[in-house]
């Protein structure tokens, strides 16, 4: 059963906790977690682009001059592709771009990054985020306290009115994103350096993932 330290604001050690080992100690398997990623980057697309061909473009009609006899190049139509204001060729069109992942496999994906996250020791569990007024300047001291590049902090997801007060603290600063349990994500944990999580938030990620 993994098991990590637990620091303060100031980044001292305080205690150390146990961590499950179904959901923190999980073998990483790195084709799932692939399959996640691809997913979450497909579901991000909105797919509302879209231009006319030839056959949507209005006009065109008639022949802009005839055949033969003009000394110009043969023309049929002023929707052609080679024309200003002419259809595209092979014009994109809106569709779902949406990938569905089964509940079974998001599961393994998020167990193998967040093992993984232990296995670097890139994982921080501090015993309290919350913060008495809404400060971004008192945030970035923790940070630095903390001595993080980047950082996905995770809060419980029903939030009081401390950790409310340090969520809003952080999003001001581009390095660092917060979540809720509820809301985690393989990217995300992926693309941030360390994940920092609160001491209360790691139990109910044990319950919600186990």
């Amino acid at each position: 059963m993994p098991s990590v330290d637990v620091v303060d604001k100031k980044g001292s050690k305080v205690s150390t906790i146990e961590l499950s080992e179904a959901v923190f100690g999980a073998e990483v398997n790195e084709s799932v977690v692939h399959a996640a990623v691809v997913a979450y980057l497909a579901n991000q697309r909105q797919g509302t682009k879209g231009t006319k061909t030839r056959a949507e473009v209005r006009g065109g009609g008639a022949k802009p001059w005839r055949q033969k006899g003009t000394g110009r190049a043969r023309q049929g139509s002023r929707r052609a592709p080679h024309w200003t204001g002419g259809g595209v060729v092979f014009a994109p069109k809106s569709r779902d771009f949406s990938v569905k992942l089964n509940k079974k496999v998001k599961r393994i994906a998020l167990k193998s990054v967040l093992s993984q996250k232990v296995l670097d020791k890139k994982i921080v569990v501090i015993d309290d985020l919350s913060m008495t007024e809404i400060k971004t300047k008192q945030m970035q001291e923790i940070i630095n306290s903390l001595k993080l590049r980047s950082a996905l902090m995770v809060f419980e997801t029903k939030l009081d009115d401390g950790s409310r007060n340090a969520v809003i603290s952080a999003r001001n600063i581009p390095t660092v994103k917060t979540a809720g349990v509820n809301t985690i994500n393989v990217y995300d944990i992926l693309k941030y350096d360390a994940f920092v999580v609160t001491k209360s938030a790691v139990k109910s990620i044990e319950e919600v993932y186990a």
